[in-house]
């Protein structure tokens, strides 16, 4: 069976460990529990007929007075870049980690993760932000960890990019 590293990257409190807990275990917490250093999880999807296991680092988030260490993303096959849409400097912090990650790894399968799409009325990232998104390359997949919408589709989406890649 494959094994592949996923690593859950973008800044504080954007809901990466909220979106592993629902995508491995089906439930959300609605306190926030920061992440010191990694928490690792697994599961078992099935792309295209053949079972992968995710290996899922939930690496803790990124802020203005700590960077994420590159080391934590030795051996990763693709990666989940996930953004708060209620706040629009995670965006920005989000598309900068990805430069560092693409100078220092090279360019590895990515998915952009627009999550807290349960309170779009209170959005800071608009439609035309969501364009020139589009205009570079990206598909931002918008989720809600709390809903479970569109979660599993990001995991498998991923799961999908890094077995074609």
């Amino acid at each position: 069976m494959l094994q592949k590293k996923v690593c859950m990257l973008g800044s504080f409190s954007v809901g990466k460990t909220s979106l592993v807990r629902r995508f491995v275990e089906s439930i959300f917490d609605e306190t926030y529990h920061t992440t010191i250093g990694v928490k690792v999880d697994k599961k078992i999807v099935n792309v295209n007929g053949e079972d992968i296991t995710l290996m899922l680092w939930d690496i803790y988030g990124e802020d203005a007075y700590q960077k994420m260490r590159m080391s934590y993303l030795r051996g990763m096959a693709g990666y989940l870049l996930v953004v708060d849409g209620t706040r629009k400097q995670t965006l920005t912090d989000a598309l900068s980690l990805h430069e560092r990650i693409v100078q220092e790894i090279g360019k590895l399968p990515a998915v952009l993760v627009l999550n807290k799409d349960d309170l779009v009325d209170q959005w800071e990232i608009d439609s035309v932000q969501e364009s020139k998104l589009t205009e570079n390359g990206w598909t931002a997949q918008h989720t809600s960890a709390k809903t479970g919408d569109a979660v599993e589709k990001v995991f498998l989406h991923l799961a999908q990019a890094m077995l074609a890649g």
